[in-house]
């Protein structure tokens, strides 16, 4: 049994946090103005080794696919302590990326204050920023977990984007994501 972990719920319209962190594929620093679209900004918090996370990988390359270069930036942070899970160091990170073949940066978050300023808590955690990067969407990829038989779609957070980048008011009903927790020092 998977222990889950629900995100917790930042208020919507709360600033987002800067961070300027490595890129695990290119060792370069990326900050939050950097990624963020002239739409918005997707950051997601995510990891290698969670199997709710591996789960839904190749929804989160699809997601990367369908919406470049469409205004709203994505980018994806893993917060987790590599000490104690090798698997979310930057290079296996860095081999994760390759292999799935993502299309938007990785970032690697050694010392955990983003996760901390995003109140990000679970892998995987979504939030969605407006053009004036106030937080429009912080809930779950979809409904699809482990074994639940579910698709793998993106639904919700896919409908938080689309109406974002239709001009549109995100529908504040959302349902939190869940996942393992994030692993802290």
């Amino acid at each position: 049994m998977m222990a889950r972990t629900e995100s917790t719920v930042l208020a919507l319209g709360t600033q987002a946090p800067e961070f300027a962190l490595e890129n695990v594929l290119t060792e370069e620093i990326v900050n939050m103005k950097s990624v963020a679209g002239a739409k918005g900004l997707l950051v997601m918090f995510i990891c290698r080794h969670c199997p709710f996370v591996r789960h839904i990988e190749n929804g989160l390359v699809q997601l990367g696919l369908d919406y470049a270069g469409k205004g709203v930036g994505i980018v994806a942070i893993s917060s987790n302590d590599a000490t104690n899970h090798p698997a979310d160091a930057p290079k296996s990170l860095a081999a994760q990326a390759s292999q799935l073949g993502f299309s938007f940066p990785y970032l690697y978050d050694e010392t955990q204050e983003a996760a901390r300023a995003y109140g990000a808590v679970c892998t995987p955690d979504f939030f969605l920023f407006d053009g004036d990067l106030k937080l429009a969407y912080r809930g779950q990829f979809d409904d699809s977990r482990p074994g639940n038989g579910v698709p793998v779609t993106g639904e919700d957070l896919r409908r938080a984007m689309d109406a974002l980048l239709a001009g549109k008011t995100v529908d504040p009903i959302q349902k939190p994501s869940r996942g393992c927790t994030i692993k802290w020092k």
